[in-house]
């Protein structure tokens, strides 16, 4: 029994549910029903005459009372109360007025139809209560106003029965209605909650802050981690905006979140910095802001969820510095100094100067001292150079140890600054614990009105590499005449370039000047000297492109060609030639793989004989060389090839080299050479240097001996070889064939005599 009641329990509608504001529409809706009932009635009975008015009356009084109680009573279940009894005594009014007409009767049908609006039973049950009452009570006192035959007149408690039970029916139905409607609601809330709950969990539970606020910016609902991020307390006030947040927008021009969502519906994202309010500390924040908007298209409410970017700005801020400055020294970048030159000679109404530097003798204080300290220098540099120029300035380094600074101002600023920095590194540089004094080279241009980037910093490198050419430590002003050697420079490059592209053995041929015995007058040896060949045919002598071989480093693929080349036309003479001599540059003597390349071409050669290869090295590439020196040679002369300290005498160290270096022969330089017959104290010297040099193992060739004299002194004097004009200049290697042709086969000098035709007769 139990379980059937609770079944039937389970069964019917357990009513109420309706918030207040679909409650209250829906009371609104029947009470206007009923009083539009009301006055159908009253026009019905007014219609059916003098007769009918006491009932009217009597109706009338009983629902104007239910219309006021359901307007102005504050209970909602009493409202729907007086609603339903004023429906059952206007359905028994008009009932009455039609004489008990069974279509009448209809009325309750719709009555309690309507009155299941409510979803109560107390409406819902009182209106059939009243509705029993009227048709058990009424059908046996007026029986003649309540039905409208005879039988059920005669029987009005059956028919009040059978008509009790139809409304009872109609009723049933409503409750079905009425109940899947609830089971509906209550699976839909079911969801509902289950979707609430998950967005609970995603909302309040995600590391993300998230924030829901009111279009006036009234804070709804927060989570966890947006009360953390901004050190809120778990609870805030009543009230609480985004006006109250502890942030401060660094840029304050910026429009707010709410005005950007007034303009779209679409979502919105924005990147803002703040300031926090406790600790003063900087944030960018990232704002993805979506607003809800109601049927009205009223936007309702804004959701929010934040990132703190602080870090990945912080990390694009160092990337741009790292891009936009130099690592080692902080000042700007070349590509950062090329692009904002370009913008300043656009748009500065003065004429722009532009400082070009370079240290002087860098690579002897990275090389003696180690790359740290030159990184130190560097960086001391930089240092000194912003607090000398003017504020506003760009200053950039351009690589390795050249510095360029850019400023407007009138003319003379560039000539003033760059003096001014020139004075400043009067004083050393604090490097590691140390004084060290430090030059540079300054050149200085300076451009009217819009230029060419490019130009203007070329301009100044032109004028700064005159300064460093007439010594450093100076400053030059650009002129359009130094730009001459520049463009020769370019050129020259070009020209050798061109030519190590094509076939070196035609566009780059080797001369060759004989070495010539004092005591027989045979050629003993020969000295390589390369030349170019132009495309036009024109021989160019090395002084039109070994400078720029030289600096460029295309000296290291031009000196291989012609230690190769020489080697070559040295097998092809034979036992005509003893040896010959090749130019070593600087740069080659610097180069790893010197050595080794030597080496290898020693191995391709089985059965030569090495020491037939002489490798003049000159003072200016001991001095300036940045390898082990002596080490280098030493590893040389184990190959077996020969060194010769060539120009010796030029140095100030010259006898230090002789000592110390490996060498095998030593080339008196031409100006010890030229006039040695008329100058006792060059002779003098001539003489103590062919002593040192044979007590030390050592052979020594005169270079530039150009008279007679001088030749008959040097062999008087027991120099073993000569070498220059007087016995040839440097022939191509067809020429110099016939002369080796003619040595060869007839031995022109005798003893120590020397015939008046000497020199011709060896240049053939």
């Amino acid at each position: 029994m139990a379980t059937w009641t609770s079944r039937f329990r389970d069964w019917i509608p357990t009513g109420g549910g309706l918030n207040d504001e679909d409650w209250a529409g829906r009371h609104r809706l029947l009470t206007v029903l009923l009083a539009v009932f009301m006055v159908v009635v009253t026009l019905v009975g007014l219609a059916r005459g003098d007769g009918y008015l006491p009932g009217l009356l009597i109706t009338d009084a009983l629902v104007l009372p239910s219309l006021v109680a359901a307007r102005l009573m504050r209970a909602r279940r009493s409202r729907s109360l007086a609603v339903a009894l004023g429906f059952a005594v206007t359905c028994a009014g008009f009932v009455a007025l039609c004489d008990g007409l069974t279509e009448a009767h209809f009325t309750f049908f719709i009555a309690v139809a309507a009155l299941a609006l409510y979803r109560d039973w107390a409406p819902f049950g009182g209106f059939l209560v009243a509705t029993v009452v009227h048709h058990a009570g009424f059908g046996t006192v007026q029986s003649g106003h309540t039905f409208g035959h005879d039988q059920a007149q005669a029987h009005p408690l059956v028919w009040a029965l059978v008509h009790g039970s139809a409304v009872l029916a109609a009723a049933s139905f409503q409750l079905v209605a009425w109940r899947f409607t609830e089971i509906e609601e209550k699976r839909a809330q079911e969801n509902l909650s289950e979707s609430q709950a998950q967005l609970s969990v995603a909302f309040d539970e995600t590391p993300v802050p998230m924030v829901m606020f009111a279009p006036e910016g009234r804070m709804l609902r927060t989570n966890a981690a947006y009360r953390e991020w901004l050190r809120l307390p778990d609870e805030l006030p009543d009230g609480f905006s985004i006006y109250d947040l502890p942030l401060t927008a660094v840029n304050a021009g910026e429009p707010p979140m709410l005005e950007l969502l007034s303009t779209t519906r679409e979502p919105v994202t924005v990147t803002r910095q703040y300031r926090r309010a406790d600790d003063g500390s900087l944030i960018w924040v990232q704002s993805h802001a979506t607003g809800l908007y109601g049927a009205d298209g009223e936007l309702k409410t804004v959701f929010v969820h934040l990132l703190d970017v602080t870090a990945v700005r912080n990390h694009e801020a160092e990337l741009s510095y790292q891009v936009r400055h130099d690592s080692l020294t902080g000042l700007l970048s070349r590509k950062a100094f090329e692009h904002d030159l370009t913008g300043l000679l656009d748009t500065s109404a003065e004429p722009v100067s532009v400082i070009y530097l370079d240290v002087d003798r860098f690579k002897s204080i990275n090389d003696g001292a180690g790359h740290t300290t030159g990184d130190d220098v560097l960086r001391a540099l930089a240092v000194r150079l912003a607090e000398v120029v003017p504020p506003g300035a760009l200053v950039a380094r351009l690589g390795g140890d050249e510095f360029i600074v850019a400023l407007p101002g009138p003319a003379g600023t560039g000539l003033r600054v760059g003096n001014s920095i020139l004075a400043s590194l009067a004083d050393p540089l604090a490097v590691g614990g140390v004084e060290l004094p430090v030059a540079v080279s300054v050149g200085v241009t300076t451009a009217h009105g819009p230029a060419a980037a490019e130009d203007v910093v070329l301009a100044a490198d032109t004028a700064m590499y005159a300064a460093k050419r007439a010594g450093g430590n100076r400053l030059q002003v650009y002129t359009d005449e130094l730009r001459v050697p520049v463009q020769e420079r370019i050129a020259a490059e070009a020209r050798v370039r061109r030519a190590l592209a094509g076939d070196p053995r035609i566009t780059l041929p080797l001369w060759f000047q004989p070495v010539v015995s004092t005591a027989t007058g045979q050629i003993v040896g020969a000295e390589a000297l390369v030349r170019m060949r132009t495309p036009e045919g024109e021989i160019l002598s090395p002084f039109h492109f070994i400078g720029a071989a030289e600096e460029t480093g295309l000296i290291v693929p031009l000196g291989e060609h012609v230690l190769r080349n020489a080697v070559d036309h040295l097998l092809h003479w034979g036992d005509r030639l003893g040896y010959i001599s090749v130019n070593v540059s600087p740069r080659q003597l610097a180069e790893p793989d010197f050595v080794p390349m030597v080496a290898s071409l020693l191995a391709g050669l089985p059965g030569f004989d090495p020491s037939r290869i002489v490798l003049e090295i000159t003072e200016t590439a001991l001095l300036s060389s940045t390898v082990d020196v002596s080490e280098r040679l030493h590893s040389l002369k184990r190959l077996g090839v020969r060194i010769a300290l060539d120009d010796f005498g030029t140095g100030y160290s010259s006898l230090t080299w002789l000592k110390s270096l490996p060498a095998d022969i030593v080339k008196l330089d031409r100006s010890f050479v030229a006039g040695l017959a008329e100058d006792d104290r060059k002779a003098s010297i001539i003489r103590a240097v062919l002593w040192l040099a044979q007590s030390l193992g050592m052979s020594t060739i005169a270079e530039g001996v150009e008279e007679r004299a001088d030749w008959e002194a040097l062999r008087a004097a027991g120099c073993p070889a000569v070498q220059g004009y007087f016995i040839s200049k440097p022939r191509p290697a067809n020429e110099f064939d016939l002369m080796l042709e003619a040595s060869y086969e007839r031995a022109t000098f005798g003893g120590v005599h020397l015939d008046e035709t000497m020199g011709t007769a060896i240049a053939g």
